[in-house]
């Protein structure tokens, strides 16, 4: 005998989903938020600290809790990388072969880009819930729309007070499809801008360092 799974339980599934995604969504909402607010504090820090430094020298001795955040990061990475290339018995290793300027700055891109990774974690799951809460809460609809139709041809009534009932409840999971995407939308896009602007005061931050690391007198203030 097969099993036979109640429209019901179908349609109660579909609407914990979309409890379930509004749960993350607003989880997610709420950590870009205070990991954004985090890192662009940290950075305008350290990005005073570093300039008003007189070296590199004393911007590699700031204490540790100004050294902290994205820029700070990249910035100890030049730091290491530097510093081991001084070495005589390191630097003839393949890592160290060819221009040290070259090789300085796609260490600090790797560097930049792992940090970029961080900030844009957690979008694509934004973007696959906005993207699909509506057709899930349409699923839900459609399933209770059927059941709706089979109770009511099973009561012989189609008036207006018996139809309006179960087709109007039905309606929900469409309504709350919309209202769990349309935030997960709202906020996929506004993250998606701040990341793209917290990349290109990475991208300028090493662009400066890369100045400094090998003589250049210009300074790269933000």
């Amino acid at each position: 005998m097969p099993y036979h799974i109640a429209p019901e339980a179908v349609i109660d599934a579909t609407l914990y989903t979309l409890v379930v995604f509004s749960l993350i969504t607003w989880t997610l909402i709420l950590f870009k938020i205070w990991q954004f607010a985090k890192n662009n504090y940290y950075n305008k820090k350290y990005n005073a600290a570093f300039w008003d430094s007189a070296d590199l020298k004393a911007a590699e001795q700031l204490p540790a809790e100004t050294a902290r955040g994205p820029k700070a990061r990249i910035a100890q990475c030049g730091f290491a990388w530097l510093a081991e290339m001084s070495h005589p018995e390191t630097c003839a290793s393949l890592k160290f072969r060819g221009s040290p300027q070259d090789l300085l700055e796609q260490t600090l891109r790797k560097q930049t880009q792992d940090e970029q990774r961080r900030m844009e974690s957690g979008l694509t799951m934004l973007a696959s819930i906005g993207s699909t809460a509506p057709f899930v809460g349409l699923f839900g609809t459609v399933l209770g729309i059927m059941h709706a139709m089979h109770d009511i041809s099973a009561s012989g009534s189609a008036s207006l007070d018996v139809v309006a009932g179960p087709i109007g409840d039905a309606l929900i999971a469409t309504a709350i499809g919309i209202a769990v995407a349309v935030p997960a939308v709202l906020a996929y896009n506004f993250f998606l801008r701040r990341a793209k602007h917290h990349r290109a005061s990475l991208e300028n931050f090493v662009d400066g360092f890369l100045h400094i690391a090998f003589g250049d007198n210009g300074k790269n203030k933000e």
